[in-house]
């Protein structure tokens, strides 16, 4: 055995050098000050429940067969290994209630955190009804800890069925926490957010901002290819929204450089987010309590069955504590 393992260096010696390096940021690699051995991770408290690991499997799915399977098998490993999961577009409960696609707790367990998930344009129709007590009805049948709101207002353009909200979201926001007691998340859909977008929230209770940055799915591109088979000089037009946004790097150097006391201080960093490496990277840089999102990676082996996603998570774990171990801030 150790003579084939020799061999293969030798054989495999001029085929190994990396052409470029991973950036680590401000973290450096100190391979004297870590260890191998099986590592059991320690719980924490986020969002309002507990964790074992800072990963959480963004809002993704819902509301279609396809999606019952796959957030089942999304809930049980986030039960399983710790993680946090928020759901996809609650939107369809509103109206029809297939609660099979959605009630996922019981195989989470009590503890990971869950959230609900609505549009900022469901969420200003519904407080112009009064009708909120819709989403707090909802979220305390799905057991679940708070609500997640996305902001999707590239996405919504693009789209010709799409909602055309007439209230600043962030106006929105502070109304709901008006009237709502859960805890909320608040997040883009794929192009982030900028720096006084990032101010107003963060200078409001609640509870996470989740990035979902430039990089990651983007749904203002996803919409436009949706539509493209028509022959609407629009469509043109709109390719240039998709490359709007910013990037996990740049909205972390924003909240990082605020002088002030922020009022919500847990941030759920996604948005082009596909390696362990980069996940401990980006988690290490803010300066404030935070999980990594990697919603396709898991959602890519979340359509197999479950061992398959399985075997994946339990990969991207053991590489995520190796770095753990040895990048140090």
């Amino acid at each position: 055995m150790t003579d084939d393992r020799k061999q293969d260096h030798i054989d495999l010696a001029f085929r190994s050098r990396p052409r470029s390096r991973f950036e680590l940021g401000d973290l450096t690699y100190e391979p004297m000050l870590g260890h191998l051995s099986p590592i059991e991770p320690s719980e924490f408290s986020f969002a309002k429940a507990k964790m074992k690991l800072p990963l959480w499997v963004s809002s993704m799915t819902g509301g279609t067969e396809k999606a019952r399977g796959i957030n089942q098998n999304l809930a049980k490993l986030c039960g399983e290994y710790g993680l946090g999961m928020g759901l996809g577009s609650c939107r369809p409960l509103l109206d029809d209630k297939r609660w099979e696609d959605f009630e996922v707790r019981n195989l989470m367990g009590p503890d990971a955190p869950l959230y609900s998930n609505f549009g900022i344009a469901q969420i200003e129709e519904l407080i112009a009804q009064n009708k909120i007590d819709k989403i707090i009805e909802i979220t305390k049948r799905l057991e679940a800890n708070g609500v997640i709101v996305h902001v999707n207002p590239l996405q919504e353009f693009a789209q010709p069925e799409g909602d055309r909200y007439k209230v600043a979201p962030l106006e929105t926001i502070k109304r709901l926490l008006e009237l709502m007691d859960f805890p909320i998340i608040v997040k883009e859909v794929g192009q982030g957010m900028g720096p006084r977008s990032l101010a107003g929230l963060v200078s409001l209770p609640i509870e996470a901002i989740e990035f979902a940055a430039f990089g990651g799915t983007n749904f203002t591109m996803l919409e436009q290819s949706r539509h493209q088979k028509t022959d609407s000089s629009k469509n043109e037009l709109l390719a240039g929204l998709a490359t709007i946004g910013h990037t996990p790097e740049e909205m972390i150097g924003w909240i990082n450089a605020f002088e002030f006391e922020l009022e919500c201080q847990q941030f759920i960093i996604s948005g082009g987010v596909y390696d362990p490496i980069r996940a401990k990277v980006l988690n290490d840089s803010l300066h404030y309590p935070s999980a990594v999102g990697m919603a396709s990676q898991f959602l890519k082996f979340a359509m197999g069955d479950y061992e398959q996603l399985q075997a994946y998570a339990e990969d991207l774990i053991e590489v995520y504590l190796v770095c753990d171990q040895v990048l140090k801030g």
